[in-house]
């Protein structure tokens, strides 16, 4: 094997273990930060050995005892140094112990690490990149590029979460009772972030980014399967699958955006639909779980005029029971307007006009301006769809409406 490829296997190794080594590593050091580095600096051993020593024939068990073996040296030098300390009669902080565990219990540590990342002390941005840097494997310069940030803007994020979360000592832990069901929200929140942001970019001249939904399907079964006994952790890989599902359809030959009722159903991906449904089955009757039902009744249409919208329409008001938001409400709007006509969803859309949370908020005037052109309002219909069209900062989007708008004014002449 070349020198190349060995770089090559090293690296990829590197990218494919890196969660489970930097979660091992932090339950010896209880920092994150210094976890990171330290599996780093395994990385660059076996970039230094395995061209001459050959590739073990289990890389991620290399890497894995490397970084676990410099782990073990820094807690044990802190250790004699803090013994030294108490023998001149100086005081220091406790040294954790040494706990260097077995190899069967790494998922257990990775469980760990998804709670430590997602903890709740940190701002939604500075989780979803913390989250994608120790669990996702991303580079600093991938997660910028995925959310269209400068890169020393989500390294700074990155760096102040580290410390954040080393300044308020949160405990490298599972939580239980009420205090898990607190942090679990959070863990599956970003995930769902991670997955929406891939789904429908908020900006940026691609409607859909395919990396980062894959990115978040493979945490939340990561987090199904080290958490099977959490019914809502089933409920957002059953709507994470259902929705990329349609990912391919969901765009034309030229990256435009496809609407729900043009799109090719043939496209659908048939697998993450089965798996979506069977995930829907262990689900409960939380907020992703809900979520998953609606878009479950999509994937069970065979056309788009098979949907059984009504359902759609009731599961909303569920999920407005269980986590109401004006978004919600406009999305109930639309499976309304499918039931009972446009003028009912167009009641509902109206009453959130003067909700200051969707005063930016381009979906609003998208629904309005539809709605308005179904009743045959053809110039507030067009007014909505340019209103839309400026809020909006994704630039498929923005073509979208526009041609919408130009279309009814067409219509109009």
């Amino acid at each position: 094997m070349s020198a190349v490829e060995v770089r090559a296997t090293v690296e990829a190794a590197f990218r494919i273990e890196s969660a489970r080594i930097i979660a091992a590593v932090t339950r010896i050091v209880r920092d994150v930060g210094i976890a990171e580095e330290l599996a780093q600096d395994a990385l660059v051993a076996a970039l230094e050995q395995w061209p001459e020593a050959g590739v073990p024939d289990r890389p991620g068990a290399w890497l894995t005892a490397a970084a676990r073996r410099r782990a073990i040296d820094l807690v044990r030098r802190r250790e004699v140094y803090a013994r030294k300390l108490a023998e001149a009669g100086r005081e220091l902080a406790d040294v954790p112990p040494v706990e260097v565990g077995d190899a069967e219990d790494i998922d257990d540590d990775l469980l760990r690490l998804m709670f430590t990342a997602c903890h709740p002390v940190l701002a939604a941005e500075a989780r979803i990149a913390l989250t994608l840097r120790l669990l996702g494997g991303l580079t600093t310069g991938e997660i910028a590029r995925a959310y269209l940030a400068p890169e020393p803007t989500v390294a700074q994020r990155i760096v102040r979460a580290k410390r954040a979360l080393a300044k308020a000592a949160v405990p490298f832990e599972v939580p239980y009772g009420a205090d898990r069901q607190e942090r679990l929200a959070s863990v599956l929140e970003v995930v769902y972030l991670v997955f929406n942001e891939g789904y429908s970019a908020t900006a940026g001249a691609d409607l859909v980014r395919p990396a980062l939904c894959e990115e978040a399907m493979r945490l939340a079964r990561v987090l199904a399967g080290l958490m099977p006994g959490e019914p809502e952790v089933h409920g957002l890989v059953a709507l994470l699958e259902l929705q990329a599902s349609r990912l391919a359809a969901r765009t034309g030959a030229g990256g435009e955006p496809v609407l729900l009722a043009d799109q090719n159903r043939q496209r659908w991906d048939r697998l993450l639909i089965h798996r979506g449904l069977s995930a829907l089955e262990r689900a409960g009757t939380g907020p992703y779980s809900i979520q998953a039902a609606i878009a479950a009744c999509h994937a069970r249409a065979a056309r788009y005029e098979d949907t059984d919208w009504a359902a759609i329409a009731v599961l909303y008001g569920g999920l407005m029971m269980v986590a109401p938001s004006p978004v919600v409400e406009l999305n109930r709007a639309v499976a309304l307007s499918m039931a009972e006509g446009p003028a009912a969803g167009l009641a509902v859309a109206d009453q959130l006009t003067g909700v200051a949370a969707l005063r930016d908020y381009h979906l609003l005037p998208s629904v309005r301006g539809d709605l308005l052109a179904r009743l045959g309002r053809v110039e507030e219909a067009r007014a909505e769809l340019e209103r839309a069209a400026a809020l909006t900062r994704n630039e498929r989007e923005r073509e979208l409406l526009l041609a919408k708008a130009h279309g009814l004014g067409l219509q109009r002449g």
